[in-house]
């Protein structure tokens, strides 16, 4: 295929988002003295974040800090608002996988690399900055006013490279919101089963790849 950018979603593909609020949610809350369980932080996560961003869009430092109160509330910790705010504050510290940089560096070598997210611009140059790899391009939940799996990052994604969606190829772990958008739209999407999970019949990625490096190998690099 003449792909001629491949675009990742960013936290779980890039970054180790789950290790990131983990550590986030206990050191806030062993401030107060209450101890948290990281599966029960992350269960709770993967049920507020969908409800809030559901609703109309607010940027996602405000949806972080709605995140923190539902997660805490669903963990029997109360959690003023005013509190909330260490949960976005965290992001820039969120760990990368190891594999990133480095395919990232291999696959630029071929390819525009560039980010589709569902964050704020200013945490994403954080982030960015911490992968420590020059992107192409970005696109963000702030910049479309939405959240994926709503299909306006991936259309963007398109408008960037005059509408040739033939050659983009999108890299992401999240079945939900990247894969199953991606390829609603007719892109090519590889699945980058970084937990090995199962697969979902409505996501129908091209390729299904364990990390990075494995996509930078498939890709002949």
């Amino acid at each position: 295929m003449a792909w001629k950018a491949i675009t990742f979603d960013c936290y779980g593909t890039l970054v180790d988002w789950e290790a990131g609020i983990v550590a986030a949610f206990k050191t806030a809350a062993k401030k107060q003295g209450i101890p948290l369980d990281a599966p029960q932080i992350i269960a709770a996560y993967h049920e507020a974040e969908p409800a809030v961003q559901a609703g109309p869009y607010r940027t996602y430092r405000e949806v972080l800090g709605h995140v923190a109160v539902a997660v805490a509330e669903r963990l029997g910790w109360t959690l003023e608002p005013g509190q909330a705010g260490f949960l976005a504050d965290s992001l820039k510290s969120w760990p990368v996988f190891s594999d990133s940089r480095p395919a990232l560096e291999r696959l630029r070598s071929r390819y525009q690399v560039a980010i589709l997210s569902n964050v704020d611009d200013d945490l994403l140059a954080g982030t960015i900055e911490r992968i420590g790899v020059e992107f192409d391009w970005t696109v963000t939940a702030q910049q479309v006013k939405s959240y994926k799996p709503a299909t306006h990052h991936f259309l963007e994604a398109i408008r960037r490279v005059d509408g040739d969606r033939t050659s983009l190829l999108h890299a992401a772990q999240s079945l939900f919101h990247d894969l199953q958008p991606a390829r609603q739209l007719g892109l090519s999407a590889v699945w980058v089963n970084r937990k090995g999970e199962a697969l979902t019949a409505e996501a129908k990625p091209l390729h299904t790849v364990a990390d990075l490096t494995e996509l930078a190998d498939w890709l002949g690099l």
